[in-house]
């Protein structure tokens, strides 16, 4: 697992890599573009997840004190904030394609040619970075529910619960990629 998830630093620090050098090449467009993000529902959706950090780690230790019905029941709290969170997400995205936010042919942006093509960067690398977060808040979510099953069928014990640490560290390591991607897409220039 922790291979793993080194590979996964390594993939994600390539794109906050990307993102960082241009927005330091075009600092005033994507800070004009990040005015568009709308940081109550980033705010919002940090919230969730760090409740959602919180209720996992619950999890990981009623599995480990063997407390059956605790587990299932921060395992599916957990499931349900990563369900918000997917959920909000859906709207964010939704209000971007209504003002015409979406990189590509109908893609609008006040200014000149210049400006437009570097905040449709902006806005790429956007749905690039919170869409391979998302992506992975579904693959977690796919684990939660397959953790909740086996946990009502007490398959965790105190002497078994590896699955449930192994999905713990995944679920963590996704949380704080959001805990980085919501000040350097949402906050920084907003004002």
């Amino acid at each position: 697992m922790w291979i793993f998830l080194i590979t996964e630093i390594m993939f994600f620090g390539g794109i906050f890599l990307t993102y960082t050098i241009n927005r330091s090449l075009y600092p005033v467009v994507f800070g004009e573009a990040s005015r568009e993000l709308n940081v109550r529902m980033g705010g919002m959706n940090t919230a969730v997840l760090i409740a959602s950090s919180f209720t996992m780690a619950m999890a990981v230790w009623a599995s480990q004190t063997g407390k059956k019905k605790q587990l299932t029941l921060f395992l599916m709290l957990t499931l349900i904030l990563g369900g918000v969170f997917l959920g909000v997400k859906y709207f964010e995205y939704a209000e971007k394609f209504h003002h015409h936010l979406i990189p590509g042919r109908n893609f609008q942006f006040p200014g000149d040619v210049g400006n437009r093509a570097h905040a449709q960067l902006f806005f790429s690398l956007y749905f690039g970075m919170t869409g391979l977060h998302a992506l992975h808040m579904i693959v977690g979510a796919g684990l939660l529910l397959w953790l909740v099953m086996g946990s009502l069928r007490g398959r965790f014990t105190p002497q078994y619960n590896t699955p449930v640490e192994l999905v713990g560290l995944y679920w963590h390591f996704v949380d704080i990629v959001w805990i980085f991607l919501f000040p350097l897409l949402y906050l920084i220039d907003r004002h």
